[in-house]
């Protein structure tokens, strides 16, 4: 469920509030030592936090006087909610599926079940979708889903057991393959094992995948998050195209403070105040050039031209998250049955 408008304003007039006070209270945070924050993060968000940092660096030191240095690691979201449970000091989590950042709640105990509910849009500052990446030219006129099981064909897609986005990936061509006439669940895992049957390999992350298809040519077309195909055409250019496929699916990842954590390193102000920046204008902007898709109305018309709209399934549709994974990706779920078999 989307927060409504008014909930999204006093969340951010609270955090507005939250950040002014630290301001004031600046000589106390100038006298402090230089805080570090750890942000565990999913494959494709290298390049973005990155960006993201230096802008909210600069912001904190400007407002508080105190230095930050803010470190990233990155991984399959479902591997680095693991680590985070495992041990991982992680200060925030900016995964790419709630589900991960429920089972760190769930399982360690790190922070409350209802985190999803302290930010606004469900904790999802940006969101994405599912497109398809082909070798330039497109040569195998790949415009659908369907396209995806031409004889002979080879699609690269990460491991959903690990990788967010190959669950995203997932569940977005069985949403197109059961939205067909006739569709059924039937027909949708009958599509999705003929799908997997043209994937050559399973890399554990979304940027694995992107590796395999462009730097090691594995494979016809990369099931890929928008905003990674882009960097590709960024770095890569002239070898390779976008096709946005009729229909896919919302994609929606969550940030989350990491409660205990936080309380032990002191860090809570920082890091309340980082994942609260990401709904700034400025920092809203900064996730449009980084090809995710804002919340902020104003970003998204600017960066319009490059997010065309599009027919999109939405996790609710697979009846949230638990029932998406316990149905799907849990040991002996749907994929293990089509995979394996």
């Amino acid at each position: 469920m989307t927060v409504s408008n008014p909930s999204r304003r006093a969340v951010l007039t609270a955090a507005g509030a939250g950040l002014a006070a630290s301001a004031m209270g600046g000589g106390a945070f100038a006298q402090a030592k230089p805080l570090s924050l750890l942000n565990v993060s999913y494959d494709p968000t290298r390049e973005l936090y990155q960006d993201i940092n230096r802008a909210f660096i600069a912001f904190w030191k400007q407002r508080t006087g105190q230095s930050l240095d803010i470190k990233q690691s990155h991984n399959g979201s479902g591997a680095s909610a693991r680590a985070v449970i495992d041990g991982l000091q992680a200060d925030v989590v900016t995964l790419a599926l709630a589900y991960d950042i429920d089972q760190i709640a769930r399982t360690a105990k790190l922070l409350p079940a209802n985190w999803q509910s302290r930010l606004p849009d469900n904790s999802t500052p940006y969101t994405s979708t599912i497109v398809f990446l082909t070798r330039k030219g497109n040569p195998w006129k790949i415009r659908d889903w369907s396209d995806l099981i031409k004889p002979g064909i080879e699609v690269v897609t990460p491991n959903p057991k690990t990788s967010g986005g190959a669950r995203w990936n997932y569940l977005a061509a069985w949403a197109w393959a059961k939205a067909q006439p006739g569709g059924s669940d039937a027909s949708a895992k009958a599509f999705v094992q003929q799908l997997y049957k043209h994937v050559p390999v399973l890399d554990t992350g979304a940027r694995g995948a992107t590796t395999s298809f462009t730097e090691r040519r594995l494979g016809d077309v990369l099931l890929a998050w928008e905003n990674e195909a882009y960097l590709a055409l960024d770095e890569l250019k002239g070898q390779f195209d976008i096709v946005t496929p009729p229909s896919s699916i919302l994609a929606e990842p969550p940030v989350a403070v990491v409660d205990k954590n936080v309380d032990r390193h002191g860090t809570r102000a920082a890091a309340e105040g980082y994942l609260n920046f990401l709904y700034s204008p400025l920092a809203q902007d900064i996730i449009g050039k980084n090809h995710y898709r804002p919340r902020n109305a104003e970003a998204l018309a600017r960066y319009a031209s490059k997010f065309p709209a599009i027919k999109l399934a939405n996790i609710n549709d697979f009846g949230g998250w638990t029932k998406a994974q316990t149905t799907h990706f849990a040991d002996g779920g749907v994929f293990d049955q089509i995979y394996k078999g």
